[in-house]
């Protein structure tokens, strides 16, 4: 039986519909749609309750070269409250999941987890601990809602106080206060916007939801659904776990080497990445030329052989156009390329573009 986060009763009270997710009963949408809401995060602001996301805490003297060794990524030097990506490999190289660790302080780190991989990622976790270390699943501790987009930060601003707001992007304030209730303040989104994640009491949640939604509604503010969530994510070509990378994806296939330091002396999947030298496969954008919409696992043909497959798409409201992104043998993976993929049988035209389709004017 699905379990239900903290804002439950507030998702229907704004008449959010609701379907199972990540083992969670989650809004898709609200009365307001997709497109509404997609558009809300790109122009104004969106809320998202995100609290089916996984937190571990990751403490002691051995916590730096724990997560050096466990992840793909570099966390010798951080500033507390700093934020870094990194993927997380098997020994073989694929990606077991993508997180985010944030230094709390010395010896102390804060990993958020994606929803679906709760219990798989704390248990890989505990299996590959070595040294003095510990780990805590704070999942059922945490409530989680995302603030995303261009007025985020001015309605976040006035319940918090500027001073209480991380200035860098992709960082976080572990002493934070919200309209007096305490929370995590992070710079972060999953979205292409600039925006922010709270971190806080479960008890505090449906408060600090109604608060948010108050201050925001004059800018527009809407509560937004897994829909929209995905949409945004796929138009600003953020990959997703189960879609862009797998176990059987490397990072470095999923155009995520700026994220795997193979210059560190020993992680999980080194040796098998080394090995693998240049990815033969790469994570592409395409534009559907042709009528209809490229979703996942399509695939997609040059001179009528197979060279690679659709790992997620859909129709991007803002650009007002269908997108997807695949994995596609190199040599065709430049712009420009001209593929054919197949949808239920049919057709359809694309072509090699850039990623990101979509990026957000940069600010401080």
């Amino acid at each position: 039986m699905e379990k239900k986060t903290p804002l439950y009763e507030e998702h229907l009270r704004a008449g959010g519909k609701m379907v199972p997710f990540a083992g969670y009963l989650l809004p898709v949408q609200y009365g307001t749609g997709v497109i509404a809401e997609h558009m809300a995060v790109r122009t104004a602001c969106g809320l998202f309750d995100v609290s089916h996301m996984g937190e571990v805490l990751c403490a002691g003297p051995g916590a730096v070269a724990y997560l050096n060794r466990l992840l793909t990524n570099d966390y010798t030097v951080m500033y507390n409250g700093q934020a870094r990506y990194s993927p997380m490999c098997s020994e073989q190289g694929g990606v077991v999941d993508d997180l985010i660790v944030y230094k709390v302080r010395d010896e102390c780190y804060f990993i958020v987890v994606n929803a679906a991989n709760k219990e798989k990622d704390v248990a890989w976790m505990r299996a590959h601990a070595q040294g003095d270390v510990q780990l805590t699943d704070l999942s059922d501790q945490v409530a989680q809602l995302a603030l995303q987009g261009p007025a985020a930060r001015a309605i976040l601003a006035r319940l918090a106080g500027e001073d209480q707001l991380p200035a860098k992007y992709y960082s976080a304030n572990f002493s934070g206060s919200v309209a007096g209730i305490p929370c995590v303040i992070s710079r972060t989104g999953y979205t292409g916007e600039d925006g922010f994640e709270l971190y806080l009491s479960p008890a505090e949640a449906p408060r600090m939801w109604e608060l948010l939604l108050a201050e925001g509604a004059p800018e527009g503010l809407i509560p937004c659904g897994l829909g929209a969530r995905d949409t945004l994510r796929l138009e600003a070509s953020m990959p997703l776990y189960g879609h862009e990378m797998t176990d059987a994806v490397t990072p470095l296939e999923a155009g995520l080497g700026s994220f795997v330091k193979l210059e560190k002396p020993a992680f999980i999947g080194r040796g098998a990445l080394l090995a693998q030298g240049e990815a033969p496969r790469v994570r592409v954008g395409l534009r559907v030329n042709g009528r209809g919409i490229v979703r996942e696992a399509c695939p997609l043909f040059s001179g009528g052989r197979q060279v690679g497959v659709s790992t997620s798409g859909t129709h991007c409201p803002y650009l007002g156009e269908p997108r997807a992104m695949a994995l596609v043998e190199r040599a065709f993976s430049a712009p420009g390329t001209a593929l054919e993929a197949q949808v239920r049988g049919r057709p359809v035209s694309v072509e090699v573009v850039p990623l990101p389709f979509y990026k957000r004017a940069r600010r401080a």
